[in-house]
């Protein structure tokens, strides 16, 4: 079986990228790809567990590109970590990110509600890892603001709430380039949530490799109308759990939301 979206604690996934490697693996799935938000950071320590365990690993990001001030999550497959290009872009997104949160924090404590986010920040700074707003979400549960981060992202995180701060970052078109530039393969992550689809064609010119048709969030009729696009349009299909934690934000037990090797074949052979 074949994963090709999966979160380790180098963003906001639960599992170390080992802890990780072995869950998948051990629920039947033999080749995968670790996508942490806008870091490379967990791939060395998953490739390494991989393969100790006899699994295939596939270098994967998920950038965070921007349109219209909404977040839209471009997937890269078979990258180099090390490109000079993409080191630069990620140590940008990371500042951004910092940037973000402590805007956030400070909406926050205008209304009265502390959270400690220097842990996050220096979480950031120091490279271990990327924050964001499952981050925020954790500190005002443990601080007792919250009951769940539904309720954190519902009252406050969500766009249009009282503490949502936009995100600055690359379009699109930008994220499928920064991807290309390191090698790599770029595909359009649940464009069902994305909701992009009239400028999925402007990607297609501009080099998007691919659409995420299998994925927790689409229903069959979800699935079958992007696999419908991604054939008008000449792009490959892939599909994964989107996987953070036993019943988080994408709730679906390891090894049920995959996709065939005919389809992981079919994206292989457009690596330039």
């Amino acid at each position: 079986m074949i994963d090709l979206h999966l979160h380790t604690t180098a963003s906001d996934g639960v599992l170390r990228p080992a802890d990780l490697v072995a869950r998948v693996f051990a629920a039947g799935i033999t080749t995968l790809s670790v996508t942490d938000h806008d870091t490379t950071a967990g791939l060395a320590d998953a490739r390494a567990a991989a393969a100790a365990a006899g699994a295939t690993m596939v270098n994967g990001i998920e950038i965070t590109s921007v349109e219209q001030e909404r977040d839209v999550h471009v997937l890269g497959y078979f990258l180099e970590p090390s490109s000079a290009g993409l080191e630069a872009f990620l140590k940008r997104q990371r500042e951004d990110r910092i940037r973000r949160v402590r805007e956030i924090a400070d909406r926050l404590k205008a209304l009265g509600i502390h959270v400690d986010v220097d842990p996050l920040l220096a979480r950031g700074a120091g490279g271990q890892g990327v924050v964001g707003r499952p981050h925020v979400a954790q500190a005002l549960i443990d601080g007792g603001h919250v009951a769940s981060w539904d309720e954190a992202f519902e009252r406050y995180l969500e766009t249009g709430r009282p503490a949502y701060v936009a995100r600055r970052g690359p379009s699109p078109s930008d994220a499928v380039g920064i991807i290309h530039d390191a090698g790599g393969l770029a595909v359009l992550a649940h464009p069902g949530l994305s909701r992009i689809d009239s400028l999925i064609p402007e990607l297609a010119d501009a080099g998007l490799d691919g659409l995420e048709v299998r994925h927790p969030e689409h229903d069959p009729l979800v699935e079958a109308r992007y696999r419908s696009l991604a054939a008008e349009l000449g792009l490959a299909v892939t599909g994964g759990s989107d996987f953070h934690a036993d019943g988080g934000r994408h709730p679906v037990a390891l090894g049920t939301m995959t996709m065939t090797k005919r389809e992981f074949d079919a994206l292989e052979s457009r690596r330039r």
